[in-house]
Order: structure tokens, then C-alpha cells, then sequence
């Protein structure tokens, strides 16, 4: 029933930002988010995009953890988006981290292998 009542009211637009008080968005919590998904969708690329894009995640989570922390009710809405891109990072850097050695496993058996089939 409030929203007849606001498309009734004439000092209501439909463009209105939804406030959340004083809440700012934490620098880089995005890129972060992004990072860590971009580091869990390449680890299977033989481990060094997944390695590096999660890396970067996880160092930019630590600044935007202190960012957080100086002022924990003004940043809590986007903190969270940035949780979870560190989370991703860190599954992401583990699972590429396996990847990476699984193929220099395979790079050296690989190796080897070729030298003794020659006895």
C-alpha cells in the first residue's frame, strides 16, 4: 500500500537512491570480488593465472580489511562483498596452487621418463 501512496505523492520520483545512512563503499571491494571468482574460474589453466589473480585478492583484502576496521558501521554493507571475494581468493589460490604442482609433477615425469627409455 506505501508504494500507491509514494507514486501518488507528487514530491516522491521513482529515481530515488536507496539510503542506507552514513554506509560508503570500502575502495576496491569489487575488484577484490572479482579477483577472487576470476582465480577460482582459471586455476585448471595449469595453476599461474589462478596463482597470481588470487594473490592480488588476498593482499588487496588487507587494506580493506584496516579500511573496515577503522570505522566498522560506515563500510559494513560493502566489507562483505570483499569477504567474500577474499574467500574466493583464497579457495581459488588453493586450488590452483594444486594445479601448479600437479603439472610440474607431470612436466618432470615427463622428463625423466624420456631419459631412461633410452637404455
Amino acid at each position: 500500500m506505501s508504494e500507491e501512496n509514494d507514486l501518488l505523492d507528487p514530491g516522491v520520483t521513482g529515481n530515488q537512491d536507496v539510503n542506507y545512512g552514513n554506509q560508503r563503499p570500502i575502495p576496491n571491494a569489487g575488484g577484490i570480488l572479482a579477483l577472487g571468482i576470476i582465480s577460482i574460474a582459471t586455476c585448471w589453466l595449469y595453476g599461474v593465472p589462478g596463482l597470481v589473480c588470487g594473490l592480488i585478492g588476498i593482499s588487496m583484502h588487507k587494506k580493506a580489511k584496516a579500511t573496515y576496521n577503522s570505522n566498522p558501521g560506515v563500510y559494513q554493507t560493502s566489507y562483505n562483498t570483499a569477504k567474500a571475494g577474499y574467500i574466493c581468493a583464497i579457495i581459488g589460490t588453493s586450488l590452483s596452487a594444486v594445479w601448479f604442482l600437479i603439472a610440474i609433477v607431470a612436466i618432470l615425469a615427463a622428463i625423466t621418463g624420456s631419459s631412461y627409455s633410452r637404455f
